[in-house]
């Protein structure tokens, strides 16, 4: 007899799947623990092996995909070259692939931050802090180097973040735009919004 599907690949995955697509087509609070069930191929009860409730697996899904972001955005840091606009293009790009590649994730991110308990609304925010002290850094850093000619960095880092978090709901995989394609466009449009030298010409 086969086996349930969250017995063949690990309940735990598969259940987040089974989420992050509930989630994204019927809202944290439109479903159900039996939507959940249903799309993973368990019964109800087998959920509460592997998670206490439906907010738990909410803030799995949120924390784990803040901290995946993290780790890819500092990554490309490590790899990037020296200077400012090198850093800057760096990030961007590793953030668009992000949010072209981990859509669902990304939009659940974005969308039900209002649905978390007071200590998953917490965790997610500071880590989202986190992840906005990269940007503002790596901006503040071409500001003081004279490579960046904003006079508005807080500003200017938290424009590109909404920008890259605004093409989760609207990319859509195998359009005229490759992810590449579209980092590439995104990070001249960052280096646009601080001025660098090296787009304006300055």
């Amino acid at each position: 007899m086969a086996r349930p599907r969250a017995q063949v690949r690990g309940g735990r995955v598969v259940l987040v799947e089974s989420a992050v697509q509930n989630f994204t087509e019927l809202g944290y609070h439109g479903t159900s623990m039996r939507d959940l069930a249903r799309t993973a191929g368990v019964t109800v009860a087998s959920i509460y092996h592997h998670f206490s409730s439906k907010q738990e697996i909410l803030q799995q899904i949120m924390v784990g995909t803040m901290t995946d972001v993290l780790a890819l955005t500092g990554a490309a840091l490590d790899q990037a070259g020296p200077t400012p606009t090198e850093r800057l293009g760096a990030l961007v790009e590793a953030w668009v692939l992000f949010h072209t590649g981990r859509q669902a994730e990304a939009l659940i991110g974005a969308s039900e931050l209002r649905s978390l308990d007071e200590q998953g609304r917490a965790d997610v925010v500071a880590l989202r802090d986190e992840q906005e002290a990269v940007f503002r850094a790596v901006v503040e850093a071409g500001v003081a180097e004279g490579e960046f000619a904003t006079t508005h960095p807080l500003e200017a880092a938290r424009a590109i973040i909404n920008m890259g978090y605004s093409i989760a709901s609207w990319y859509r995989a195998g359009g005229p735009v490759t992810p590449e394609e579209m980092a590439a466009r995104y990070r001249d449009l960052a280096l646009a919004t601080v001025l660098a030298r090296s787009v304006t010409g300055a």
